[in-house]
C-alpha cells in the first residue's frame, strides 16, 4: 500500500482528492492536515463522505512512514512549506498549486501533465500538477505541436464553473451572482498562459504565434469547456488522423467525433474533444472537470505513474449524465 498524506484539506481540490484516494486501492491515507480544521472529522468538513471515513484533521505533521504527500494549498504557500520543514528525501510530493509550474521555479519538480510527459513522470520524485485551464488549453493544443505545424495566433475562449474559484467565498462566487450569468475574468493575461506557452514550446520551438485566451466564469459547479481555434492546412479527416493517432494510448483523453459537452466528463478523469474545419481554421472544443482531471484526479494519475501503478487505478469514475 502507499501511504498517502495532504497538506491543506480542508479545500475543494483536497476534498475531491480524498473522494478518490478513500476509495483507491493500493492507497492507505495516513493523515489529512488543516490547521483550521484540526481535531474536527473529515465528513465534517466534506460532508458527502459521511460514511466513508472516520479520519480526522490534524494540525501535526508526522513525515515518518509517508510514501507521498499531496500539497493542497493556496497558491504561493506550497514553496514556503517545502522551505520550512524537513521532509525526507524518501517522500514523494505532488504539489496542486502554481508554485512550481514553471521551469525557471521548478526547484527539481516535473510538469505533471502526463500527455506531455509520461515517461518523466515515471520517474519523478516531485510533481507541480497543471493548472485547470491550462490543462484543457495544452491537450487541445498538443497534437499539432507534436507535429510541428501550430501555427499563427491561437484563439482560446473557455468557461469554467464556480468550484474554480476555491471554497473561499468571494464577491463572483456567491450562488445569487452566479445564477444566470456569465462574466469575462483576466482576459489576455490569465496565469496558466506561461505554463501552457512552456510546453508548447518544448514540442515545437519555432512556434511563434500569439495565445490569446478568454476565460469565462460559468453559472455552474464544475467543469471547463474551451473552444480553441487555430490555423490548419489540412481537412477534417486528416485533422482527426492527427488526434486520434496521438491519443490512441492515452488512458483519459479521448478524440470524439460527435459534439462534446459537459455531463460527459464531470466527475471523471476523463478529457473529450471534438474537431470541426473551416476555411483553414481548425476548432477544438475541449472539455474537463477542472476539480479532477484539471486538479485532483490528474494529481492521482502522476501518482499511479510514480509508483508503478496503471494510469487508471482508482480513477475509474462515472460521470452523471443527469
Amino acid at each position: 500500500m502507499i501511504n498517502a498524506a495532504i497538506v491543506g484539506g480542508a479545500g475543494y481540490t483536497a476534498g475531491e482528492l480524498l473522494r478518490i484516494l478513500i476509495f483507491h486501492p493500493s492507497v492507505n491515507i495516513s493523515w489529512v492536515h488543516s490547521s483550521s480544521s484540526a481535531g474536527k472529522y473529515v465528513w465534517q468538513i466534506h460532508t458527502d463522505l459521511f460514511g466513508d471515513t472516520d479520519i480526522c484533521f490534524t494540525d501535526q505533521l508526522n513525515f515518518d512512514g509517508i510514501d507521498v504527500l499531496f500539497l493542497c494549498m493556496g497558491h504561493g504557500d506550497s514553496r514556503p512549506f517545502v522551505e520550512g520543514h524537513d521532509i525526507p528525501d524518501s517522500v514523494s510530493i505532488i504539489d496542486l498549486s502554481q508554485d512550481y509550474r514553471h521551469k525557471d521555479s521548478s526547484d527539481g519538480f516535473v510538469y505533471g501533465l502526463p500527455e506531455a510527459n509520461r515517461e518523466i513522470i515515471r520517474s519523478a520524485h516531485k510533481i507541480a500538477n497543471p493548472g485547470c485551464f491550462a490543462t484543457a488549453m495544452q491537450l487541445s493544443l498538443l497534437p499539432l505541436v507534436n507535429s510541428g505545424i501550430l501555427k499563427g495566433d491561437v484563439h482560446i475562449t473557455a468557461t469554467t464553473g464556480s468550484t474554480g474559484a476555491g471554497q473561499k467565498p468571494s464577491a463572483t462566487s456567491h450562488f445569487s451572482w452566479r445564477a444566470s450569468n456569465l462574466s469575462v475574468y483576466k482576459a489576455f493575461r490569465h496565469q496558466h498562459l506561461k505554463e501552457v506557452s512552456e510546453t508548447l514550446h518544448s514540442f515545437q520551438p519555432d512556434f511563434e504565434g500569439k495565445i490569446v485566451f478568454i476565460p469565462e466564469r460559468g453559472a455552474f459547479q464544475r467543469g471547463i469547456m474551451a473552444a480553441v481555434v487555430t490555423q490548419f492546412n489540412g481537412t477534417i479527416d486528416e485533422a482527426y488522423e492527427l488526434y486520434e493517432n496521438f491519443y490512441k494510448s492515452s488512458a483519459f483523453t479521448f478524440v470524439s467525433h460527435d459534439p462534446v459537452h459537459l455531463k460527459q466528463v464531470v466527475g471523471t478523469n476523463k478529457c473529450i474533444m471534438s474537431l470541426e474545419v473551416c476555411d483553414g481554421l481548425l476548432l477544438i472544443t475541449t472539455v474537463i472537470d477542472n476539480l479532477t482531471k484539471g486538479a485532483s484526479g490528474q494529481a492521482v494519475q502522476n501518482m499511479n505513474l510514480m509508483f508503478s501503478l496503471g494510469e487508471r487505478t482508482g480513477l475509474g469514475l462515472k460521470p452523471i449524465a443527469f
